[in-house]
């Protein structure tokens, strides 16, 4: 090989190493911009902006994404959407949320959130947070793999309906005729939870579909239940129930109708009875799922979970104010007992 050949194969050479060497300085540079760019997340919640319970949810996601390091104004950006049980303004979010370039959406405790964001994009990744029977709902193909751009943590299967009506066997008077309260609108899974409570309702029960729009309709519902003799209340999870859980639980009262929630802030506020799980836990554990999408991992490929910690709550002054008694079986096995 000639001198000249020789001098340009080493230049070639150093060239290599030049630029392998600047690769390898910017490299972490690179990774270190990427990792502290801001990056964002839009969420809607099914839930007012003014209700503590929603803030005391936003708070736990917050807390959650703290903790693995994602700063809401410094490197992360979270664009909040506050709906309540609102359709229109629901769905009016989602498209907003989806026209600000999210890297990640999040849609908090509501089936119809969801099915607002899913409109409204199929490539950007949706958590969800207390969604009840994702696979039966169709959002995803199974819970071990979601498949898709969509996955999170359930709430309620069709099972956990029988539980609460079971509660309503464990008082005296036993209630015989029991209206399973929801609103269509914001909860369209409620045919699935009504079968179960059918399928487990014992012969002595008579159970029927309550379907409300407005706190007019839930007064007529109540009003037409309390002429009966031995009538009783399940209220369904869903978005309705939860924004206007003060006007339920005072008609339940005015009515003297024993009832059954399914979460705990209904029996703090009044109510007879509730078991459900800890949203706030909830809500902390999907602020991981957010961390890993943006991390790169992909939907398809994260099970959904389900909830993990429990809680019946029991509220023995309405017992008394009712005029029931709950069977000394089921106090035994409350989580908390309000007098």
């Amino acid at each position: 090989m000639g001198v000249a050949v020789r001098i340009k194969h080493i230049r070639r050479a150093t060239r290599r190493t030049v630029i392998a060497g600047i690769a390898a300085t910017l490299a972490p540079r690179a990774q270190a911009q990427q990792r502290d760019r801001m990056r964002r997340l839009g969420v809607v919640m099914a839930i007012l902006a003014s209700d503590p319970e929603g803030q005391a949810r936003a708070a736990a996601l917050v807390q959650g994404l703290g903790a693995l390091g994602w700063k809401d104004g410094g490197n992360l950006r979270i664009d909040w959407r506050w709906a309540g049980s609102d359709l229109a303004l629901i769905e009016r979010y989602a498209t907003e949320l989806v026209a600000l370039g999210p890297e990640v959406l999040l849609a908090g405790t509501s089936s119809v959130a969801v099915l607002a964001l899913r409109r409204q994009t199929s490539t950007i990744p949706i958590v969800f947070a207390n969604l009840i029977d994702p696979v039966g709902q169709g959002f995803v193909a199974s819970l071990a793999r979601p498949g898709g751009t969509i996955t999170g943590f359930s709430g309620y299967d069709p099972p956990m309906a029988s539980k609460w009506l079971g509660m309503l066997t464990q008082i005296t008077p036993p209630v015989a005729r029991v209206a399973v309260l929801f609103n269509p609108a914001t909860a369209p899974y409620a045919g699935l939870l009504l079968r179960a409570i059918e399928d487990a309702a014992p012969s002595f029960m008579a159970v029927r579909a309550a379907r409300c729009r407005d706190e007019t309709e839930v007064e007529t519902i109540m009003a037409g239940l309390a002429r009966e003799e031995r009538g009783g209340l399940l209220v369904l999870p869903h978005a309705f129930a939860n924004v206007h859980r003060a006007a339920i639980v005072a008609l339940a009262a005015r009515h003297r109708l024993p009832a059954v929630y399914p979460f705990r802030f209904f029996a703090a506020i009044g109510g007879l009875m509730s078991y459900g799980f800890d949203q706030y836990d909830t809500y902390r554990r999907a602020a991981g799922y957010v961390d890993r999408i943006l991390k790169g991992e992909k939907p398809a490929d994260l099970p959904v979970q389900g909830p993990t910690k429990f809680e019946l709550v029991i509220n023995l002054k309405t017992a008394k104010a009712l005029g029931v008694t709950v069977a000394p079986s089921l106090l035994a096995t409350a989580d908390e007992v309000i007098e």
